[in-house]
């Protein structure tokens, strides 16, 4: 019976921890944390979206990098499977607008009942307060040429023989499975720590940064709309002339500028150019109305305000916090009466409500980040196993790897199947 050591109890190595002891290892998980999966208890708002119940082909499409590489982790195990899974263990699920999954109760801890029900089924044993700080190997006593019989681009030199905690107490292992997770939320645990294990065996990790992240806008007309939430809006933003992304829904405004749905979803197509420039944000506050239709309504809103400063009369088309940062974008003087205001004004009055624009200057950081772009090179796995391909016996799983998705419970899903894929992996026997 192989010995699997599974390092890190979040989503991606509580299934790989099941999927190994499911396939007949003897499997210990060392969790740092007191407690498994802290940051899965603080996701989706403390609800858990814990997937999403579209097909896997839609799932594919809303992975952002390199998606190709989950080819054989998706097909092992689906979404269809997680949710069973999790059902099976005594948590219903219900299905949201976006196909998000969460638990019928609305409460995370209760996917992580089930998960550690699912643990103690499998046979698995698991250790609080392991903070495991070394993986320990071995030279490989084969030729290199042998070695690399499998297919690896490059013959591993190496094998796995165990884990070294903080403490110095150590576990003899077969197998090693890293799912210690990114950067974001670092007080959950999410620290770097399997970063810089990965590369001390040689792996390298490509560049982090945070992703899924509000953004921070230069002018402080964003700011002093703080707090101020827009449903049914549409934003758009541009490299230049260039249109880089475009989405209808929710967000919100805040003291640095802006965040909510429609904004962190953009942060994970626009990150990797937001951080070398500039980039512009426009939001179309009436994308339900055409120009016309808006220029009729304002019309008919200024026959009833005629002798009303403009400042006082958009009331009952904008929040009062916006108004400001409208009228100041379109040019307009706020004292204004609105019997004064020119045909000209008008218009621009309409531009400044269907592209309200604004500067793009940042990302905000990991603590305030869904998840952690970047990670260990997948060209470095093995995407059938999730084995290194530097390591012998040493598996990769979830966040840790150079891999990401949008909102929605794609990025829990890619750790779902990759945490167990390499913990069936993990325990076949060679």
């Amino acid at each position: 019976m192989k010995k699997v050591i599974v390092i890190g109890g979040g989503a991606a190595g509580m299934l790989a921890a099941q999927a190994a002891a499911e396939a007949g290892a003897r499997v210990t998980l060392l969790e740092k944390n007191e407690k498994l999966g802290k940051k899965l208890f603080i996701t989706g708002k403390g609800r858990c979206n814990l997937t999403n119940a579209a097909d896997m082909q839609t799932v594919m499409a809303n992975v952002m990098s390199n998606p190709r590489f989950l080819y054989s982790a998706f097909s092992e195990l689906t979404n269809r499977d997680i949710m069973k899974r999790v059902e099976d263990n005594g948590c219903p699920l219900k299905t949201e607008r976006g196909s998000r999954v969460f638990p019928v109760s609305d409460h995370s801890s209760d996917v992580i009942a089930a998960l550690e029900r699912g643990l103690r089924k499998a046979g698995v044993r698991w250790e609080l307060g392991a903070d495991a700080a070394e993986i320990l190997t071995e030279e490989l006593s084969v030729p290199a040429d042998d070695a690399g019989a499998s297919g690896m681009n490059s013959a591993p030199l190496r094998k796995v023989t165990g884990v070294k905690t903080a403490d110095g107490k150590k576990y003899a292992a077969d197998a090693v499975i890293l799912a210690t997770g990114g950067l974001s939320y670092a007080t959950t645990g999410s620290d770097g720590k399997g970063h810089k294990i990965a590369a001390s065996l040689g792996h390298r990790v490509t560049d982090m940064y945070p992703s899924l992240v509000p953004l921070v806008v230069k002018e402080q007309g964003a700011a002093e709309m703080q707090g101020l939430s827009l449903k049914n809006i549409e934003i758009a933003v541009y490299d230049g002339k260039k249109e880089k992304y475009r989405e209808f829904g929710e967000m919100l405004f805040t003291h640095f500028g802006v965040s909510g749905p429609v904004i962190l979803s953009a942060s994970a197509v626009i990150g990797p150019l937001l951080r070398k420039k500039e980039l512009k944000l426009c939001i179309d506050l009436k994308p339900a109305l055409t120009e016309e239709q808006l220029d009729q309504r304002i019309l008919r809103d200024f026959s009833e305000n005629l002798n009303r400063e403009l400042r006082n009369s958009l009331s009952a088309l904008l929040p009062a916090k916006m108004i400001p940062e409208v009228i100041a974008q379109s040019g307009i003087a706020p004292e204004r009466r609105v019997h004064d205001i020119t045909r000209e004004e008008r218009a621009a009055l309409v531009r400044a409500l269907k592209k309200l624009t604004f500067t793009l200057i940042g990302l905000r950081g990991y603590n305030e980040a869904v998840i952690t772009k970047g990670g260990v090179s997948v060209k470095e796995v093995n995407p059938s196993t999730m084995e290194s391909k530097k390591v012998q016996g040493l598996y990769f799983a979830g966040e840790l790897l150079d891999l990401d998705a949008m909102t929605g419970g794609f990025n829990l899903q890619i750790a779902w199947s990759t945490g167990y894929l390499a913990g069936k992996s993990a325990a076949a026997e060679e």
